[in-house]
């Protein structure tokens, strides 16, 4: 079983070289293993954190609360994300963070990092870059549902979940567990339930994919990505997914 260490190390090598003293470092960290309910928050906006999130199980999500209490998601995050590695860097939070079905998160003290990226600044090269490529991940999503039609908007949102899990060596081929439902899909896609009923049927009678009850089957990969216009070069892995 990984332990805390062995995911932020993995994640990290996925767009950083790290040597064995890096690794060292890494695992010297101390950290406190917190569970979450479905839609907990563990952080919210508005809040000044003092420490710092990995997620270890399950998935979790960055959101923008909407006047009278709507969500807009704004990305997703899986096993080996560090959702909120910008507050070392910000002071009060301009998002919250929650759980998207049951999930674990480690929680790190930033003084803790802080004094890492001292000793080992190629580790803190690297958890700059993890917050680099979060940002690319916004560049995307914000071309996604301002530009694309609505089936295209969400053949690219499961290109990139279903992508980033192989990479991490979440999913199996062909089958990826995303734990939300359509009103969450719709909240990050700006889609109402019955847009995304009504896209969900369109990609479904493709024969590229189907979603039902959480999971993610991808039946022809090649079709997804270009209804999705997905290639993946934004997320800057160092190694592509064996699709």
């Amino acid at each position: 079983m990984q332990t805390e260490h062995d995911i932020i190390t993995r994640k990290l090598g996925e767009h950083s070289r790290l040597d064995d003293k890096d690794v060292a470092a890494l695992r010297s960290l101390p950290v406190q293993s917190r569970r979450l309910r479905p839609n907990e928050d563990f952080i919210r906006q508005g809040d000044r954190p003092t420490q710092s999130a990995l997620v270890t199980q399950g998935m979790v999500a960055r959101y923008h609360v909407l006047r009278g209490g709507r969500r807009q998601y704004l990305s997703f995050h899986m096993t080996g994300d560090l959702p909120d590695a910008q507050t070392l860097f910000i002071e009060r939070m301009d998002h919250a963070v929650c759980a998207i079905g049951e999930a674990t998160i480690a929680l790190i003290p930033h003084h803790k990092i802080c004094d890492l990226f001292e000793r080992r600044p190629e580790v803190g090269f690297a958890i700059w870059r993890e917050t680099l490529i979060d940002a690319a991940i916004f560049r995307e999503a914000i071309t996604n549902n301002s530009s694309r039609p609505a089936a295209a908007r969400m053949a690219h949102l499961f290109c990139e979940l279903y992508y980033r899990a192989r990479s991490a060596g979440l999913a199996k081929p062909g089958s990826c567990r995303l734990p939300f439902h359509q009103g969450q899909i719709g909240e990050a896609l700006a889609m109402s339930i019955v847009t995304v009923n009504r896209t969900m049927q369109t990609l479904r009678r493709t024969g590229a994919m189907e979603f039902r009850n959480g999971m993610l089957t991808v039946f022809d990969w090649k079709k997804l990505a270009e209804l999705g216009e997905f290639d993946p070069n934004y997320l800057h892995l160092k190694r592509p997914a064996r699709l």
